[in-house]
């Protein structure tokens, strides 16, 4: 009899009627699988010889019909599916984690476009393609497709690649000392809540005004225009004093970030106090940094002398007012999601309690922030700057032990916010350097000066150009250095009384630095503590612009009239 070698029995029931485990075990071990399905085959099944059946039996065997058994049993497939489909499904794909990709397109198809249009006349060709380059990084930091400091690392080296700034322009201002200084600021915020100084002073604070968020703001926004006068670093007075108060405010209250509380009261009390930083420093002479080299251009150009007196006369009925009204509207727009909690002043009270007396942490952290407080209220007398005053408060710190320089390595917001702001700040210095700016304000001027208007008119326009030029700024000091002489000159000029002119433009030189987040020095540090989405920054600032605008020319008007200011 004729024999065949074949891996297929043809004397047991088909495959389909088996019932087989599906498991991995079944998969691995044939011999269980085989006797699972009544198989006739035995050990080394496949290689034994066996007779062909005759053919009655092969036209059973074969006839397709189907089983009953067949139509009850899943097949093998399924059921292994369903009970192992990590073999049988493919595994996901691993999410994306660069750019995204349509923020970043429209980022660089923003500078394209303007990089390959003709610049105006009278403007170099070099300024043209870095304002460019300046737009794409700036709707890169709005459309945010990668973090800030990523996006602006991007646009300098987009200048040195293209040859419109060498590599040492492009990276000039990490020697600028703001950056270092809101740096600084959060590494003194870090000492000040790990040591519990912060929760100590907010609970004093929420015990005094903490029956309603409203309350709570105007205490801090009348606190810090109180100590503007007598710290003219705007930068300082924001990160070294009241972000850390602010932070340890919201961590009391129960508003933090990244867990979904931040509108609890964070949002509305990060935007508040920047709103209002601007305000106090226009309402000072000393307020801001940049607030003398005004009186100086003025003086140069009017022959104007501005005192310390004078400027706060004229400030102080419309910068009360916008004290006042900024932070009620901004309660109304973009409130907080808690307005009373009339328990909280006890809660307080006995937490103060529970923390009791002042550890020596405490003690050392409250010590290294007044003699840097003191610093910057007499650094002028001593000859020292305000970073370096924060550099010597951070180094009693780190002596002490009360930061440590790996909490200060892993402070991420603080270096990114170094890198962002340093590189717009090298951008916008070299537009000003390259003579865009100047252009632009001579076009202005031209523009304004051919229109045949009454000087009321004229000046409100010039006002308006001014002030919203400062997009393009990332310090007040450079949008005053470049703009500020020029507009003053034309104003005049067009008939607009010169001190009047002079005070106005150099108390809107303060206050255009609320329009973004990288405008004045203050910004960078509330807009760092994470709390307000960039979009929701941005839109808030050019209201609170408009509202600023108007009670600066309308209510300051009629002040500036009844003392004789025009």
């Amino acid at each position: 009899m004729a024999s065949l070698t074949s891996p297929y029995s043809l004397g047991f029931p088909s495959l389909a009627s088996c019932r087989p485990r599906a498991t991995l075990s079944s998969l691995s071990q044939p011999k269980s699988l085989n006797a699972a399905c009544g198989s006739h085959l035995h050990r080394n099944s496949f290689t034994r010889s066996f007779r062909i059946p005759s053919a009655p039996d092969l036209r059973r065997l074969l006839r397709p019909s189907p089983s009953p058994r067949t139509a009850r049993t899943p097949s093998l497939v399924p059921r292994l599916a369903a009970s192992s489909p990590a073999i049988v499904s493919s595994p996901p794909p691993e999410p994306w984690r660069g750019a995204a990709l349509k923020p970043l397109a429209a980022s660089i198809a923003a500078g394209v476009i303007l990089w390959f249009v003709p610049p105006p006349a009278g403007v170099a060709r070099n300024a043209w393609q870095l304002l460019a380059i300046f737009i794409a990084t700036i709707v890169g930091i709005i459309t945010q497709p990668l973090p800030l400091g990523a996006v602006a690392l991007m646009g300098l080296g987009a200048c040195v690649l293209t040859k419109t700034l060498t590599f040492a322009a492009a990276f000039s201002a990490f020697g600028d000392p703001i950056p270092w200084l809101i740096a600084l600021a959060f590494f003194f915020a870090r000492g000040f809540i790990k040591t519990g100084l912060g929760n100590r002073i907010a609970y004093q604070f929420v015990s005094v005004f903490g029956s309603s968020s409203l309350g709570l703001g105007y205490s801090l926004v009348f606190s810090e225009a109180l100590l503007a006068p007598a710290i003219p670093s705007v930068s300082a007075r924001a990160g070294g004093i009241f972000l850390p108060l602010v932070k340890a405010l919201c961590a009391a209250c129960g508003s933090n970030i990244g867990d979904g509380t931040e509108r609890r009261l964070g949002s509305w009390l990060m935007l508040t106090c920047f709103q209002t930083s601007v305000i106090s420093s226009a309402m000072f002479l000393t307020g801001m940094a940049a607030n003398p080299l005004s009186v100086n251009l003025v003086a140069g150009a009017t022959g104007h002398t501005i005192g310390w007196t004078q400027w706060a006369v004229a400030a102080i009925v419309p910068g009360l007012t916008s004290l006042i009204v900024v932070p009620l509207l901004l309660y109304l727009i973009y409130p907080p999601t808690v307005k009373s909690s009339p328990d909280a002043p006890k809660l307080a009270r006995e937490k103060l309690e529970k923390m009791g007396p002042m550890t020596k942490n405490e003690i050392i952290m409250s010590l290294t922030l007044l003699i840097t407080v003191g610093l910057w209220v007499f650094g002028g007398i001593l000859n020292m700057d305000a970073v370096t005053a924060a550099i010597l408060g951070l180094s009693v710190l780190l002596t002490t032990g009360i930061v440590t320089w790996k909490e200060c390595l892993g402070e991420a917001i603080a270096w990114d916010t170094l890198t962002w702001f340093a590189a717009l700040i090298a951008m916008a210095g070299y537009l000003n350097k390259y003579g865009l700016i100047s252009w632009f304000s001579q076009t202005v001027v031209k523009f304004v000066g051919g229109l045949g208007l009454s000087w009321q008119l004229s000046f409100g326009i010039l006002v308006l150009l001014y002030f919203y030029s400062h997009y393009l700024f990332a310090s007040g000091a450079a949008h005053i250095g470049a703009m500020l002489t020029a507009f003053l000159s034309v104003s005049t000029a067009l008939g607009t009384p010169p001190l009047l002119s002079a005070l106005v433009l150099s108390f809107l030189s303060n206050i255009m630095g609320g329009l973004t987040h990288y405008g004045i020095g203050s910004a960078p540090v509330f807009y760092g503590a994470g709390y307000v989405p960039l979009a929701t920054w941005w839109g808030y600032g050019f209201i609170i612009s408009v509202v600023n605008i108007i009670i600066w020319l309308g209510v300051g008007g009629f002040w500036w009239k009844t003392i004789g200011l025009w």
